[in-house]
């Protein structure tokens, strides 16, 4: 595959880092690119097929810049595999509600049974989600 790793400015060292510590895993190409939710996503136009996202679902301010990115980046046969920890102090339940609600007006969600989750890795407050956009 050929694969772009996203993330801020000031964790793009540590990006690069983590490329070069796994190149003798890599049988395609991987890059590493700055996506600040909310902004601009043409330079990572055509959609891609996949988008995996990993533990994204943390600030409420975050929620609204982060679900128009998706939109802005996800084309009708984009699959996004939405991982995240499910957390019950503070604001956090409330986070993840909203973010579902909201998610929910563009696109549809299949909660990935536990079952379907690798053996090693598994855990009761680990969730996936495949998401793709309505039709």
């Amino acid at each position: 595959a050929n694969v772009t790793v996203t993330d801020l400015e000031e964790l793009q060292e540590l990006l690069m880092v983590n490329i070069e510590n796994n190149k003798h895993l890599v049988t395609g190409s991987v890059r590493a690119k700055v996506l600040k939710w909310g902004e601009d996503v043409t330079e990572f136009q055509p959609p891609p097929d996949y988008i995996l996202m990993a533990d994204c679902i943390y600030y409420e301010e975050s929620l609204e810049p982060l679900l128009k990115t998706l939109k802005d980046l996800t084309g009708p046969d984009t699959c996004v595999l939405c991982c995240y920890e499910q957390r019950t102090m503070g604001k956090n339940p409330e986070i993840e509600r909203k973010y579902f609600e909201l998610l929910q007006v563009d696109f549809e969600l299949e909660k990935i049974p536990l079952d379907k989750h690798d053996e090693e890795y598994r855990s009761e407050d680990i969730h996936i989600v495949n998401i793709h956009r309505k039709q």
